[in-house]
């Protein structure tokens, strides 16, 4: 709908998912699909963090160690930034504000230290939580699924983003669970289609989840909804 207010949304997968929909094939499309290619052309150096030894032990060991070492700071010195980036954007987008692909790169110069260390914490979090039997790790994923939107949108620190997500998600778990396992399916429907369809639901997944962060904070933060197509509210 065209009068359709953002802030009119409740947390629902259907309603997270439909609204993303038919938002990404807005004005915001162009944008959001040149977003979605740039991140995975920067995601392919952290694949160094994964290599496995065949051979020569030692060879590869030496040759392999310094690509291994960048690696790792690639995917926990950089790459999170622009991931971080990536939510903002599409968050963004989703609320129909002003954005441009810069904002990709915005947390190098304003939330670095933050971005790094709430990556981190989650991470670490996580990690933890799989080790105890795994479920407890998916509980801790996906009540911290807002933590990038948090840091992003309202600068909140590492531990207050963590706090103030797992707050946020207290009764929404089953939903992000179960929006995660319908992104996995999205994402597999999307690569039957080759390269467009799986770029399509990649984006479709991350407005999808941009969303949901949105219907939240509607619930939580009703003294100050976030209009949307420009629309103010008396």
């Amino acid at each position: 709908m065209e009068n359709e207010k953002y802030f009119n949304l409740v947390p629902s997968i259907g309603g997270s998912f439909g609204y993303a929909w038919r938002k990404m094939f807005g004005k915001a499309f162009l944008f959001l699909l040149v977003t979605v290619i740039i991140v995975g052309l920067l995601n392919g150096p952290s694949a160094g963090a994964n290599i496995k030894f065949d051979g020569d032990y030692n060879i590869s060991w030496l040759l392999l160690f310094p690509i291994i070492i960048f690696g790792l700071a690639y995917s926990f010195l950089f790459l999170p930034v622009i991931k971080y980036g990536e939510n903002y954007l599409f968050l963004k987008a989703m609320r129909d504000e002003e954005f441009d692909l810069k904002i990709l790169f915005e947390g190098f110069k304003t939330k670095y230290l933050n971005i790094i260390l709430a990556n981190l914490i989650v991470t670490a979090l996580v990690i933890i939580g799989m080790v105890m039997l795994i479920i407890p790790g998916i509980i801790i994923a996906c009540r911290l699924v807002l933590v990038p939107f948090l840091v992003m949108d309202k600068n909140l620190d590492p531990m207050k983003a963590v706090e103030k997500s797992w707050q946020m998600t207290r009764g929404h778990g089953w939903e992000v669970f179960f929006m995660a396992i319908l992104s996995a399916f999205i994402f597999i429907g999307g690569v039957l289609v080759f390269i467009v369809g799986a770029i399509v639901s990649i984006i479709w997944i991350h407005a999808a989840f941009a969303t949901f962060y949105q219907s939240i904070i509607n619930v939580k933060d009703k003294e100050n909804p976030i209009p949307i197509l420009g629309v103010n509210e008396e």
